[in-house]
């Protein structure tokens, strides 16, 4: 089967959430049809990515996308109906650069992921095309809203009711619809047929090492631009930590993930680390004791504590989190969702080593048995054929 597949993003490197599921559905699909991409780039694009993604593809075509261009279309957005992302990434342009390469691909199945890459594919009616949502986009950008502050939270408001009524719009248009979680399916019960496909887990986070020191006592990670990461950094660091730094005054905490904001880096002390991007983010996992995902507004699966679960290491998290997680709280996580109940969760994993051991051992075990990106790309194939 020859799939195009549709993105807003480069796939590489695999410092966001969209880019992971990308890559690594592709990779498993590459060993059984021809991959086509085709991906937008609103920002200078990794020197070796093209040479990453011509691995596991027949061809790529990587559509830049003018910064000039963007705050027009934006400009634009203003006095239409659609939502701004789809302002933002949806040129005729791109369109064009679009419709030529599915000429000469003549695909048999189109694959979009994100709602925002729908436009360029919606008059195309002959050929099968399948959605994935991903995350229930207008629900996050609903409770983003309800945390910023004017005028921010009025154009974010406007935002959710655009992505909403897109989101129910454009699903006619796709034969196939997928989402990452229940609980974002349950969020976004205007779209019918949603089928739920998880991550899966990488490999190289399932090779447990023994010998690695402990270099950190709490580990957080993510991309550090992206706002509700941001906002769990400073939550994490400037309500929670000064709590478990009474009991445990000489705990290290690591904020590990891409293009740290101003925010982040402002947080970074003798006893706060900020990385930065690590080539090898296993390995900060495994040099850490603990690791906490402090979630107040995302939607979807956090593949951060996937790769932390599936790494031994005990994990916190909040119950909106393990809402898509699913897993058990006390056995194979803590679960808790106030600064008061976390910091204890913290220090209760940093003093009692045989809890922290079970919850690593029993992360793991539920991680690995219940995500794989095989079985997932499995899934998505399955309807691709029907």
């Amino acid at each position: 089967m020859r799939i195009l597949v549709v993105l807003s993003r480069v796939p590489w490197p695999l410092e966001k959430g969209d880019k992971l599921r990308a890559y690594h559905l592709m990779r498993e699909w590459s060993e059984h049809h021809k991959i086509y991409l085709f991906c937008l780039s609103d920002k200078a694009v990794h020197p070796i990515a093209e040479s990453k993604l011509n691995e596991i593809c027949e061809r790529v075509v990587i559509h830049r996308l003018p910064k000039l261009q963007l705050l027009l279309r934006l400009f634009i957005g203003l006095f239409n109906k659609l939502p701004f992302q789809v302002n933002y990434f949806y040129s005729k342009k791109a369109k064009r650069s679009f419709d030529k390469f599915l000429d000469q691909v003549i695909p048999d199945h189109i694959f979009c992921q994100l709602a925002r890459t729908a436009e360029y594919t919606l008059d195309y009616s002959v050929i099968t095309k399948s959605l994935d949502y991903m995350d229930a986009f207008s629900t996050g950008m609903l409770r983003m809203s309800e945390k910023a502050t004017w005028p921010l939270s009025a154009v974010m408001r406007v935002e959710y009711n655009r992505l909403k009524n897109y989101e129910e719009q454009i699903q006619s248009s796709f034969r196939s619809r997928f989402i990452i979680s229940n609980q974002d399916r349950t969020q976004l019960n205007y779209v019918e047929n949603l089928e739920v496909v998880p991550n899966g887990i990488d490999p190289i986070f399932l090779q447990k090492n023994k010998e690695i020191d402990k270099k950190f006592d709490i580990l957080f990670t993510g991309n550090m631009s992206y706002r509700p990461n941001v906002e769990s950094a400073k939550w994490l660091v400037n309500e929670i930590m000064p709590m478990v730094w009474r009991e445990n005054p000489n705990a290290i905490v690591c904020l590990c993930g891409a293009n740290p904001s101003n925010q982040v880096k402002s947080l970074a002390s003798k006893k706060v680390h900020v990385t930065g991007w690590v080539d090898d983010i296993s390995i900060v996992y495994q040099t850490s004791k603990v690791f906490i995902a402090p979630m107040i507004v995302n939607t979807g699966l956090q593949n951060k504590l996937l790769e932390a679960m599936a790494c031994h290491i005990p994990s916190i998290t909040t119950t909106l989190a393990n809402n898509a997680l699913g897993a058990t709280d006390k056995k194979e996580i803590l679960i808790a969702d106030s600064s008061v109940e976390l910091a204890k969760c913290i220090s209760q994993l940093l003093e009692d080593k045989s809890l922290s051991s079970k919850l690593g051992k029993n992360g793991h075990d539920y991680v690995t048995q219940n995500f794989s990106w095989i079985r997932s790309a499995e899934t998505f194939e399955e309807r691709f054929k029907i």
